[in-house]
């Protein structure tokens, strides 16, 4: 596969994430990303061209404007629960029981792995619900944002989720590549995923690293600066951070007079119920199994319906309660689309820039690149590092499937000497590169609704998050290199990477802690014994 447009192809997308990074105006950067690949795609100034492509992001594709219309009405149905008190009641109520840090993440960190479905809900579900948790326990919006990030996406490249049938339909596109069907040849789509789940180390890694770092207290890199920033001064959020939603400043106090658990928990009970049903409602037929229910599900709309009715009980409960006044229930659905609009812009340039990433040829050039360095050890890692960035450059890890997946496949069948035995690992490390490109990039869709439902600064959530999933990387690369070398089965592999984790986090936040001057962990003192030291 050649691009048209051969290296220039990659300017718009690393444009953008360098100055993001640099800048930490993610809008701006996107933006100027976005206006480079019109003027190398048109050849002139590249005006009409970039304004084909924002308008197109939303106008032509359903699956963006539903995810758009879910963020406007869940950041409605959250000004609903800030308002009434849900907020405020449900902080109260946990922080008697998660009375420590290591607790709290512990949670965010078991609700992620229980919501593994679909990743744009987990993170909207558990970043909206932990947020005011975790900030009266003086956690840093980037940590939540990290433990919200790093695992909603891996998690669901494991479970019945829209993920696995997604990639499942791209391995079958692989096999159409080299003429098979699976079966008597080849494992079939669904067996070739079910093999690749020991290889897709990157995800599997990721969520050992979340709990390995919740349990120990210890980071590093900007995360160690962040959270005894928050835990020595209570601001969890820098100084100069500007979070994607920021309720406290938009929407004014709470009800603090008589706040009530039941503001909190209906509405989101109805999000849940609603977007639970409505995606099994959406794929289900008599003759299907429960994962190609998920696979038909239409996770988007089923969303868009649950946020719909989480809005219309939270208002139903302010008035019947008499909390808020229909004005004030106008007024607080008005303020809600509000608070999202950040988040809003940031998604169609991020989608905008993906559109002019598709039209330059940037994942076909990486790709053709990446064949040409192929022997069956470097394998995985090739595949690895040209789905990570392509994922990195584009934002979007389902589109760096479709691009390297029926890509891979034949490769790793041609390398293998027509044999099936590389398929998984091709499969299990697309996976891994996409997740890793995603968590790493600036202009990526989940990595953005991650710091929107938790409020944090964009920008800083991914530099923190970045040291852990670089680190988390490169010891995905070390093992899949030793399985090139030697063969060994990943299930041995797996185990000594989860060692190598513990000894990576130990042994970096003590030396990140001396040069700093810190140590190498915030506080994880219960909640009443950081009060009596407070007082």
């Amino acid at each position: 596969m050649v691009s048209e447009f051969g290296a220039l192809s990659l300017v718009p997308p690393l444009l953008a994430i360098v100055l993001a990074i640099v800048t930490r105006k993610p809008i701006l950067a996107l933006f100027l990303g976005v206006w480079s690949g019109g003027v190398i795609h048109s050849g002139g100034l590249g005006v009409v061209q970039t304004f084909t492509w924002v308008a197109e992001s939303i106008g032509n594709d359903v699956f963006h404007a539903q995810i758009l219309i879910f963020t406007l009405l869940l950041g409605a149905g959250v000004t609903f629960i800030w308002r009434t008190g849900g907020s405020l009641a449900i902080t109260r109520f946990a922080t008697k029981r998660l009375d420590s840090q290591r607790k709290a993440g512990l949670m965010a960190w078991i609700l992620g792995l229980v919501w593994f479905f679909d990743d744009y809900a987990n993170t909207a579900v558990v970043g909206s619900s932990m947020r005011d948790i975790t900030d009266e326990l003086r956690i840093s919006r980037e940590k939540l944002s990290y433990i919200v990030d790093s695992t909603a996406a891996p998690v669901a490249t494991f479970g019945i989720s829209s993920w696995v049938a997604y990639q499942i339909s791209m391995v079958q596109e692989g096999y159409s590549q080299i003429g098979v069907t699976g079966g008597e040849e080849v494992p079939t789509a669904f067996v070739a995923f079910l093999q690749s789940i020991p290889f897709n180390m990157y995800c599997l890694f990721a969520i050992a690293m979340v709990f390995i770092v919740v349990v120990t207290g210890r980071d590093f890199g900007e995360m160690l600066d962040a959270e005894h920033r928050s835990w020595e001064t209570g601001n969890v959020l820098r100084e100069d951070a500007v979070p994607l939603q920021s309720i406290e400043e938009n929407l004014g106090e709470p009800n603090g007079e008589n706040p009530q658990l039941r503001m909190f928990v209906v509405p989101v009970l109805v999000l849940i119920v609603v977007a639970v049903a409505g995606a099994v409602w959406t794929g289900y037929a008599p003759d299907r199994s429960i994962l190609q229910i998920a696979g038909e599900a239409d996770f988007a709309s089923a969303l868009v319906w649950g946020s719909f009715f989480m809005v219309v009980a939270a208002m139903l409960l302010a008035r019947v309660s008499g909390v808020l006044t229909l004005d004030e229930c106008m007024d607080s659905l008005v303020d809600g689309f509000s608070i999202m609009l950040t988040a809003v812009t940031i998604l169609v340039l991020a989608w905008s820039i993906s559109l002019a990433t598709s039209a330059l040829g940037t994942g076909d050039y990486v790709t053709g690149i990446a064949q040409g360095v192929v022997t069956p050890t470097l394998l995985p890692l090739v595949i690895l590092f040209a789905s990570a960035f392509i994922a990195f450059s584009t934002g979007t890890s389902w589109g760096t499937m479709a691009i390297v997946t029926p890509v891979a496949v034949p490769m790793a069948w041609g390398i293998g000497g027509q044999s099936p035995e590389l398929i998984p690992v091709a499969v299990g490390t697309v996976f891994s590169g996409a997740i890793f490109g995603d968590h790493t990039s600036p202009i990526s869709d989940t990595t953005i609704l991650s710091s929107t439902f938790t409020g944090a600064d964009h920008i800083d959530h991914v530099r923190t998050q970045l040291y852990y999933a670089v680190t988390v990387v490169c010891v995905a690369a070390v093992l899949l290199l030793v399985y090139g070398m030697t063969g060994v089965t990943p299930l041995v592999l797996l185990p000594l990477g989860i060692g190598l984790l513990v000894a990576l986090v130990y042994g970096l936040s003590e030396f990140d802690a001396r040069r700093k001057g810190l140590t190498p962990k915030a506080s994880r003192q219960p909640r009443q014994e950081r009060d009596v030291a407070d007082d």
